[in-house]
This record gives structure tokens, C-alpha cells and sequence, in this order.
């Protein structure tokens, strides 16, 4: 009986791996449970979105309104890092530079969106067409329609579950 070459052996077995959903990472096999296939938005199995219940519409003018306001409930750095790393093996990028993602809230603060739930936040990529830095731009404008009364809370939070890129277009800001 023949032996098979080990780089063989290790390609295809890396194969096997990645046909059943997993990657492997410094000599470890790990699940990949979350899809990039929603990209640029998460994967609505593992973020859907969570809210923050003290932001509602009638406290707005007290909460999200308030320049600031963000700052006083935005989970540290050492949390959010954190779960960024736990959640790129999750999402099974083969790209796992941390400074290649933000940790970003899927239904925002400025929305009322919860600030330390697993369901809100997620690693989302810089890089591409639809990135962090577009979202935060929509975000932005959908806060100062919401606070001018433009757009109810829950109509921005809807429209921003819905699809980012065509929430502005959905309510009719864009």
C-alpha cells in the first residue's frame, strides 16, 4: 500500500474542512457559523439587530437627540475587540486582521441600538463598495430625520434592519 504525500494529505483535508463549513486557523479547526452571503449586511441568523429598550420615541428628546448621548452608553474597546475576534472565526473570514473590521452596531446607537448585544454587533468589513464608513453616513442622516421628526424611531430602525444601503431611498431622504 502506497503512502500518500503529506502536503496532500494536508491539502485535502483542508478540503474537507472547508466543504463542511469549517476553517481551519493556527492548526485548529473552527465553525464557521455565519454567513458572508448577506455582505454588506450581517447575517441575520446571528445579528438581527437588538435594541436598546431606554430609547424609545417618546424619550428621544433624553436620549438620542442629545449630543453625546452615545458616548454614555458605547461599550469599551476592550468588549468590542473582543467580540470582533470571536465573531471573524464565527463569520469565517480568511482575512483576520482585526483593524480590517469595525465592530460595528447593526441598528446603531444614534438609533437607539442595544450596545453591548452579541445580536447587534458584528465585524464588519472595510474593505469593498458598501463599508462602515458608508453606513455611518446614512446613520447620520437617519438620526437628524428621527430627531427632527422627519422619520419615527421605528421607521429608521426598520428601514436600517431592512437593507442600510436602501434605507435613505426607502423613507424618501435619499
Amino acid at each position: 500500500m502506497s503512502r500518500i504525500p503529506r502536503p496532500l494529505v494536508t491539502s485535502l483535508s483542508a478540503l474537507a474542512l472547508a466543504a463542511a463549513g469549517l476553517t481551519v486557523a493556527t492548526g485548529s479547526a473552527h465553525a464557521a457559523t455565519c454567513s458572508q452571503a448577506y455582505l454588506p449586511l450581517p447575517d441575520p441568523g446571528c445579528q438581527p439587530g437588538a435594541l436598546n429598550p431606554d430609547v424609545t420615541q417618546s424619550t428621544i428628546d433624553s436620549t438620542i437627540c442629545v449630543s453625546g448621548w452615545t458616548a454614555t452608553v458605547r461599550p469599551s474597546s476592550s468588549y468590542t475587540t473582543a467580540l470582533k475576534k470571536k465573531q471573524i472565526v464565527e463569520y469565517g473570514y480568511t482575512d483576520t486582521s482585526t483593524s480590517d473590521y469595525e465592530e460595528d452596531h447593526f441598528v446603531p446607537l444614534e438609533l437607539g441600538g442595544a450596545p453591548k448585544s452579541e445580536l447587534n454587533l458584528w465585524p464588519e468589513p472595510q474593505y469593498g463598495t458598501k463599508t462602515a464608513a458608508n453606513k455611518d453616513t446614512v446613520e447620520n442622516k437617519l438620526k437628524k430625520a428621527v430627531c427632527a421628526g422627519t422619520v419615527s424611531l421605528s421607521e429608521a430602525q426598520d428601514a436600517i434592519i431592512s437593507d442600510w444601503t436602501t434605507a435613505l431611498s426607502d423613507l424618501g431622504l435619499g
